[in-house]
């Protein structure tokens, strides 16, 4: 594989780089979008943060940078998802707002596209793409995380609407969401994987209660949301009713993609801190910085082995799920040599510590990729399995009637 642009990514990255440099300023070190995300903010934080984010998702979508992989009848450039990778790494150098579209942009679109309706797909990508329409993810549950087909939230037909009952946690953004993509059990009767449907959910509706999930260091980023008898038109069903897992794989392929082409964290702003530290002379701590330096370029890699296979529309093999782990012990490994570097000053926080607490924010983050999106010990599951050709778990549920388990 030929890690170097290619003449075509070369030419887009340019066009990329050059609009961003006349639409937005170059990023001051130690300032990343993930500590936007992260960061304990207020109420009024939140709504300054979104407004600024519509106007840029706008500003993008005006200039052809938003939905870069969508086909063009859609409104896209009809590019592949590497190519809207490149985008997102460029945009990652400049001091833009916390990307509060990415479900919308890079997990919804992308599956109304391929599932959807005429109708839905007029209705909402163009609002999508813009940016005028905020959209959040309900899918975990208590007691489905990892598990997801295990989810129990309780879809029953009534005319041309379903009544939805059920809860569902760790919804990023739901506080700020105005639609919702949701995963409903609408036939018990049928084992677990199936008797799913796939709704597109009005976060107004009556019956949707949002409450925020505040953590140890003061943030809210997640939320539960509990649905009583929420009332959801049967022209919300995404794909056919009962067949919602594959569509809900398609959705999760695109958020691996998305994954792929971007970078929480850049490897710069760990070399920045050794560097105003004056410890980049330190033989030590120069062996740490190498080895990090290898696993974010190993991921990178490996990246590029997802969007490949999603921009041929193939899904993502096991290198997704070694790409995500990489992700985890880069996060991990990074999270720890920056408390090291730190010394008696990472125990400091925010306005008390160096820049602002940026580090610290980056360590308590490791553990985000950890568990979202698939916990290390699935990812382990699925290499097992289909790498390594180890014996699968066994599955006692398999052919079981859900409402049995």
């Amino acid at each position: 594989m030929d890690f170097d642009d290619s003449p075509e990514e070369a030419a887009f990255r340019l066009e990329c780089r050059a609009w961003l440099e006349a639409n937005a300023n170059v990023r001051r070190p130690g300032v990343a979008e993930v500590w936007q995300t992260l960061r304990p903010r207020d109420e009024a934080e939140d709504d300054a943060s979104l407004l600024r984010g519509k106007r840029w998702q706008a500003l993008k979508s005006d200039a052809g940078f938003a939905g870069i992989q969508w086909p063009v009848e859609y409104g896209g450039r009809g590019l592949s998802a590497h190519l809207a990778g490149v985008f997102k790494q460029e945009e990652a150098r400049f001091d833009v707002p916390a990307n509060s579209f990415q479900v919308g942009v890079d997990m919804v679109g992308p599956t109304l596209i391929e599932h959807g309706t005429a109708a839905q797909c007029r209705r909402y990508l163009d609002a999508i793409k813009r940016g005028d329409e905020v959209w959040c993810q309900l899918f975990s549950e208590p007691g489905a995380g990892s598990d997801l087909a295990g989810l129990s939230t309780r879809a029953v037909r009534d005319g041309d609407e379903f009544v939805v009952t059920g809860q569902k946690v760790w919804t990023s953004g739901a506080q700020s969401a105005d639609w919702a993509i949701l995963l409903v059990r609408t036939s018990p009767e049928r084992p677990k994987h199936h008797g799913i449907t796939f709704l597109l959910l009005d976060m107004s509706s009556p019956g949707v209660d949002v409450r925020p999930l505040k953590q140890i260091d003061g943030a809210v980023h997640f939320n539960e949301v509990f649905l009583d008898e929420v009332r959801v038109p049967v022209g919300n069903v995404v794909g056919d009713i009962d067949r919602g897992w594959g569509v809900a794989m398609t959705t999760l392929t695109n958020e691996r993609s998305a994954i792929a082409g971007g970078g929480m964290v850049q490897f710069d702003e760990v070399l920045m801190l050794a560097r105003e530290l004056g410890r980049t002379g330190d033989a030590v701590a120069r062996q740490k910085l190498a080895k990090l330096y290898t696993y974010f370029r190993i991921t990178r890699f490996l990246g590029y082995r997802v969007q490949t296979a999603v921009s041929n529309g193939r899904p993502p093999g096991p290198e997704s799920s070694v790409m995500k782990l990489h992700i985890s012990r880069q996060y991990g490994d990074g999270g720890d040599l920056l408390m090291w570097l730190l010394g008696a000053n990472g125990m400091t926080w925010l306005a008390d510590a160096p820049f602002d607490g940026f580090f610290q924010g980056l360590f308590l983050a490791q553990w985000v990729p950890r568990i979202g999106g698939g916990t290390d010990q699935v990812q382990r599951n699925i290499v097992g399995e289909r790498v390594l050709g180890l014996p699968a778990e066994p599955r006692v549920d398999k052919d079981v009637p859900f409402r049995d388990l």
